[in-house]
């Protein structure tokens, strides 16, 4: 019987893809996987019997992925799961920072009580809500990920321009982005040439405070700035700055920060990005499909501190190694088999960074005391042996 904890409520579609061989609940002791949501499990002990962890959703901040990789922990998220309901409030985060939509509406509420005079009053004040219409005008999208090139794709049926930069594309994403979207060479050319601008990359030491004042100034006057992705992309004394210097004409953020929030020219919302009943059911059952291969299988997909490894469902024996991504530790690994007379049948060797995973199916039975004998090796972090 395999035991998961859940650190959050987590949606029913996503527990319902643990069959009988599971428990699951809040109170387990000892699991061997945690599917979360965005609990913070930094002060938390991590035991030895957790094996995995899967977060339902892309943002792994709550993780300690640096101590789950020590103890050889794979962290599980769900990339492209929310990625539509991501994509659908960017859109509605464009119409907001151009119709003055929010500002109106807050300036309908105050005519209540006038009466008859409100239709006189609304053709009066609408003036003062004008804004610009999105067709036509050029939008930016910086990183073009599972929601950059949702969002690119929508812009574009909707009459924009868009014009895109990743210097980390992938070849799924290529394929599925619009052939109408001009590929940028730099973010230079996505400041200059865009009316509105949307970024999509997450949180790290080369993209924290990424836009500051250097980024703004080079930017069109009057821009419109959409951060759907992190808060901490975007250096919140830079944006006072060029709102009030008309760099900026309005700043949308999914993230609240009390510095901006009084500011006429922010729209803040309260992280509505993922929050759609079936962003939740997709994260939780992608979650508990990544937890529930690993551990029946060893297969590793959407990890983010381990690399990416299949081979398919368990037949006979595997054995996988978490191990230091050092020379000859293959040699190695392959003695033991040799030195207990096991014949390795299929094997595979992947790594990333520091860390590298290597699965072995071996024909017949295979004696606990092999997995033994490869966690003697140095620099071997962890065995798990599936039958």
């Amino acid at each position: 019987m395999y035991k998961i904890q859940t650190l959050n409520k987590i949606a029913k579609a996503g527990l319902n893809v643990f069959d009988d061989k599971y428990t699951c609940g809040d109170e387990i002791e000892n699991p061997d996987g945690i599917i979360l949501r965005s609990f913070n499990m930094h002060e938390m002990e991590l035991p030895d019997s957790l094996a995995a962890v899967a977060r339902a959703g892309a943002g792994t901040n709550n993780i300690p992925i640096d101590k789950c990789s020590e103890k050889g922990i794979v962290v599980f998220n769900t990339p492209g799961a929310n990625a539509n309901a991501v994509k659908e409030l960017v859109i509605a985060g464009l119409l907001l920072s151009s119709r003055k939509i929010v500002q109106g509406v807050n300036w309908a509420k105050t005519l209540v009580g006038e009466g008859d005079a409100v239709s006189k009053l609304v053709e009066k004040g609408k003036s003062n809500f004008a804004g610009p219409e999105i067709m036509g005008k050029t939008l930016g999208i910086i990183g073009l990920g599972a929601i950059g090139v949702k969002v690119a794709n929508a812009a574009h049926s909707l009459g924009m321009d868009v014009i895109g930069y990743d210097p980390f594309l992938s070849v799924d994403a290529a394929w599925n982005v619009t052939r109408a979207a001009h590929k940028a060479a730099s973010i230079e050319e996505v400041l200059t040439q865009s009316d509105y601008i949307t970024v999509h990359v997450p949180a790290n030491a080369d993209t924290k405070g990424m836009f500051n004042d250097e980024a703004f100034a080079k930017m069109k006057k009057g821009a419109r700035l959409l951060n759907f992705s992190r808060g901490e992309l975007v250096n919140d004394d830079a944006v006072e700055k060029a709102l009030a210097n008309g760099t900026l004409a309005a700043y949308v953020t999914d993230f609240a920060d009390a510095k901006l929030l009084a500011n006429e020219n922010v729209i803040v919302l309260p992280h509505l990005g993922a929050s759609t009943p079936e962003s939740e059911e997709n994260c939780a059952v992608m979650a508990a499909q990544e937890l529930k291969d690993y551990i029946e299988n060893g297969n590793i997909r959407n990890s983010v501190n381990f690399p990416a490894c299949d081979m398919g469902k368990v037949e006979g024996t595997r054995i996988t190694v978490i191990h230091k991504n050092v020379p000859t530790m293959l040699n190695k690994i392959s003695s033991v088999f040799a030195k207990d007379n096991v014949n390795i049948e299929n094997m595979t060797n992947k790594s990333r960074g520091e860390y590298a995973y290597t699965m072995v199916d071996v024909t017949g039975e295979c004696a606990g005391s092999v997995a033994d004998d490869i966690k003697a090796i140095p620099d071997v972090i962890r065995v798990n042996l599936y039958k």
